[in-house]
């Protein structure tokens, strides 16, 4: 029997999101800006795929996430690429000292800072309004950035092309945090719980501008990129290590239906492009809505949190959902196990979620930079492993 003809790394990806087995188990490194790997994680893990030192280039500066390299997309194997559109995270950054600190104000005008001295990631210190007397007119007021400027994709359609001449799938990130999110971001989260809990006609002011936002960047983006695009990312956090940041019920009544328009408009618009939500934490008793909504592939998977057990995730949703992430415990064993822990841990999690199709592997969130050389080295060793079909 003569041997099949060898699936290409975007034939392999979306035979997975069918919830088919290719050949392996697809792999993401860097994809978007919450499946990549702090710059000096990058460094090491260079080390250990014997790779000469470079100068990385920087894909977003608030977390310190290094781009990979195509000598380090060819020698592990990485299935998909991203396209990053520019955003506050990788567009006009300005860095200022600021005493002790480096600081820059971005687009939306939120000020961001981190130590000067060997700091790791921007952190948020001011938000733009940070006012218990916040008033509807005053989010009309604010100097909104312009989410339709068609600068901010300028150049992914020929990325896009050649990704796919390559044999990539590729993935088109939303250039801003998610409604509930960014809203905090806007706000505060202290002032933005306490509008959710007794001044919901001014949550809801604010969460449509944010979906106002939304749709003016994809009305402009997805008619030049949806046939070149495989999979659209969103992203909006609402777990903890142990619970849900708000209600399920309050989730329902004050974030669902807006993303909902977003989710309807986004099917109009890319009839044919799969839709991605990253969503952070114990989101198991939210993971219905998601699929209501339209999710088909939900990141991180966060394995370590309450209720994100991958082999109940996988019988109960995995018909549903892709599982995107979830292949190591990023918070306990890959920074603070031994290498052989890490295999281990691979292992339970490919032999929990891959089976059928069904998952992408990349770890849970992005790879910090307190990862031993020993242990990057193992992950991909398990992997290679472990991920065959």
């Amino acid at each position: 029997m003569q041997n099949q003809t060898p699936l290409t790394r975007r034939e392999r990806l979306l035979k997975t999101l069918a919830h088919q087995e290719p050949d392996r188990v697809p792999l993401d490194l860097g994809s978007t800006q919450v499946t990549g790997i702090h710059v000096l994680a990058y460094h090491r893990l260079r080390e250990a795929l014997g790779l000469p030192p470079v100068t990385a280039q920087i894909c977003d500066y608030i977390q310190g996430l290094a781009l990979p390299d195509p000598d380090v997309i060819e020698r592990l194997g990485v299935d998909v690429r991203g396209l990053f559109p520019l955003n506050s995270h990788n567009w006009k950054i300005v860095e200022r000292e600021d005493g002790e600190y480096l600081t820059y104000h971005d687009e939306w005008d939120i000020t961001h800072r981190k130590p000067r001295l060997d700091g790791l990631y921007y952190s948020l210190w001011k938000v733009p309004l940070d006012s218990p007397e916040l008033t509807i007119q005053d989010i009309a007021r604010h100097p909104w950035p312009r989410m339709d400027d068609p600068q901010r994709i300028a150049g992914l359609r020929q990325q896009a092309e050649s990704y796919r001449a390559a044999g990539y799938a590729v993935i088109l990130k939303d250039p801003f945090a998610g409604i509930f999110e960014m809203a905090q971001r806007i706000v505060g989260m202290q002032n933005l719980l306490i509008m959710m809990a007794l001044n919901k006609t001014l949550a809801a002011a604010l969460f449509d501008k944010l979906v106002e936002l939304k749709l003016a960047f994809w009305e402009m983006a997805l008619p030049q990129l949806a046939d070149v695009v495989d999979i659209i990312s969103q992203a909006d956090d609402y777990g903890t290590q142990a619970s849900q940041i708000i209600s399920p019920r309050m989730f329902r009544e004050q974030l669902k239906p807006r993303w909902k328009i977003l989710f309807d408009r986004l099917r109009v618009l890319a009839p044919n492009v799969r839709r991605f939500f990253h969503s952070c934490g114990s989101v198991r008793p939210l993971i219905p809505d998601y699929i209501e909504l339209g999710v088909e592939i939900l990141n991180p998977v966060h394995i370590s949190a309450t209720g994100m057990e991958p082999k109940a995730l996988k019988r109960d949703f995995g018909d549903a959902l892709v599982f995107w992430g979830g292949g190591v415990d990023t918070q306990g064993v890959l920074p603070n196990g031994t290498p052989q822990e890490v295999k281990d841990d691979v292992r339970r999690n490919i032999e929990a979620l891959a089976p059928g199709g069904g998952f992408v592997f990349n770890t849970v969130h992005n790879i910090q930079m307190d990862v031993p050389t020993g242990n990057l080295a193992a992950l991909y060793a398990a992997l290679d492993e472990y991920g065959l079909y």
